[in-house]
């Protein structure tokens, strides 16, 4: 029978309590983890969605593959650029205008929203495009009227498919890139 020394039963207990400590501090660390990014996730889903961008409309102010945060709001105005749910896909599209202005496009895709000229300097390649909607054409009740900024290759609501967004279909305004991280800042 092996003998204990007091020695050996302090070591023992040290042993035992850091094991304790130890176990304690990591199921805290892994609870605080979890609850973290719950949170994250509650946050990113309901009110701040994160949108990856594929393909090219919104070039050069958005690029392929970077990564945006939009924000839950009511308060979309004419300008902002906006993501929103058509089909099974998410598209991202600027909001030329909203319920009850009339929109005119002409042949040379120079829009006029109530019948004054848009100052597009952020528009490539002003022209109608692909177009089967009637113009004069006014936006309805709880819809907003979008515009690619690259025109000659996407469709929007010049476009039946697509036509006025529903505030029902509205993800989010686009508020900040966060990828690439050369290019991290407040999306305009």
């Amino acid at each position: 029978m092996k003998k204990y020394n007091i020695d050996d039963i302090e070591n023992e207990l040290k042993r035992e309590t850091y094991k304790s400590k130890y176990n304690r501090i990591l199921r805290s660390t892994i609870y605080g983890l979890i609850i973290v990014a719950s949170i994250a996730t509650i946050i990113a889903s309901l009110l701040m969605p994160i949108v990856e961008i594929s393909g090219t409309s919104m070039s050069p102010i958005l690029n392929e593959n970077e990564i945006v945060v939009s924000v839950k709001t009511k308060n979309i105005k004419k300008g902002d650029i906006i993501a929103f749910y058509h089909g099974n896909k998410i598209l991202i599209k600027r909001v030329i205008a909203s319920a009850s202005d009339w929109v005119y496009i002409d042949n040379d895709g120079n829009v006029n929203v109530n019948g004054e000229l848009l100052n597009e300097n952020y528009a490539q390649n002003k022209i109608l495009g692909n177009s089967d909607v009637e113009f004069p054409l006014q936006v309805q009740d709880n819809k907003w009227f979008v515009l690619s900024d690259k025109r000659d290759i996407t469709i929007d609501s010049r476009n039946s498919e697509i036509g006025c967004i529903s505030n029902d279909d509205v993800i989010g305004k686009i508020i900040f890139r966060v990828w690439p991280l050369k290019k991290i800042g407040s999306v305009n």
